[in-house]
């Protein structure tokens, strides 16, 4: 090749860069606590479908359907006979297979996606600690079963304020009901979300965090079963500790007596131990918590 036709090809620019307008973040950082916000707050949408499929929507509100229906029902029974049919504390008791049911769909929506969708890595890359997205996860599981038992309670609250004969000293002894009912509803939604939060962890696959969460709180059924028929009135009284849903009510027992058992009816005898129900249930929540930190920290990122 000629020494003048190399001379220009080589002055002959190879290539050419183009603004097309992209410029640095100038506003403001929100950092950490916005993060855990922003990740709670989508955390508890998904809870209940939101921003999903139609088909995704189908179960939490058809569970929201039903404990809507059984309040309001049990308001319009009160309105027409004058009392009430049950406690606020027992209404949470009686729906507490339903919570079940919609901590087995929800919990895998919260966290089970994420790990088969392999997102973690972008979540982590973030200023948010591992710690953060699993209790961002859990508080926004938490609030959304304490919504679920909570809101019906509201409403039968408002039913029973609406017919009472006694005036406002009717609303605030009604009211004196309601907050301790609200409150075991608060017990449940601990107990079931930091359980049912932990075992979907475990898997991507969300069938079987479902299958999970629903056989570990059915297959500790029975064992209550067993310890409560043996001659020992202590291991009677302490079968309840073998599952979650009996602890959950054997500490409602204990706290809130004949709010949740009226006189004649039968319920989980916890005798002196009301006390070992408390601790039990304080470790089991605190335990299943640090589990969850544990499986957040070994999760690849």
């Amino acid at each position: 090749m000629p020494e003048s036709s190399s001379a220009a090809l080589r002055s002959t620019p190879t290539g050419v860069i183009h603004d097309i307008g992209y410029q640095r973040y100038a506003g403001p950082r929100l950092g950490r606590r916005h993060v855990f916000g922003a990740l709670y707050v989508h955390g508890l949408r998904t809870t209940f479908g939101f921003g999903r499929s139609a088909k995704a929507k189908i179960f939490p509100w058809l569970v929201i359907g039903i404990v809507t229906l059984v309040a309001a029902a049990l308001t319009a029974i009160r309105s027409q006979i004058g009392e009430p049919v049950a406690t606020y504390a027992q209404f949470a008791d009686s729906m507490s297979w339903l919570v079940l049911f919609f901590v087995a769909v929800a919990a895998p929506e919260l966290v089970s996606r994420d790990l088969r969708s392999g997102v973690l890595p972008l979540y982590f890359s973030r200023p948010l600690p591992r710690g953060d997205y699993a209790l961002a996860k859990l508080l926004a599981l938490v609030t959304g079963l304490w919504l679920l038992l909570g809101g019906p309670q509201v409403l039968m609250f408002l039913g029973a304020a609406f017919t009472t004969k006694q005036g406002l000293r009717g609303v605030w002894n009604e009211l004196l009901d309601l907050l301790p009912g609200l409150l075991y509803a608060g017990l449940w939604a601990v107990v079931f979300a930091s359980v049912g939060l932990l075992i979907a962890s475990l898997t991507g696959k969300r069938a079987f965090a479902a299958g999970g969460v629903v056989a570990v709180f059915l297959m500790t059924t029975p064992i209550v079963g067993v310890l409560s028929i043996l001659p020992s009135r202590s291991a009677n009284e302490l079968a309840g500790l073998a599952s979650p849903s009996t602890l959950v009510q054997g500490v409602g027992i204990w706290s809130l007596g004949d709010l949740l058992v009226e006189d004649g009816q039968e319920g989980i005898g916890v005798g002196r131990f009301g006390p070992v129900y408390a601790l039990a249930a304080v470790l089991l929540v605190a335990g299943a918590t640090a589990l969850l930190l544990a499986r957040y920290r070994k999760v690849a990122s």
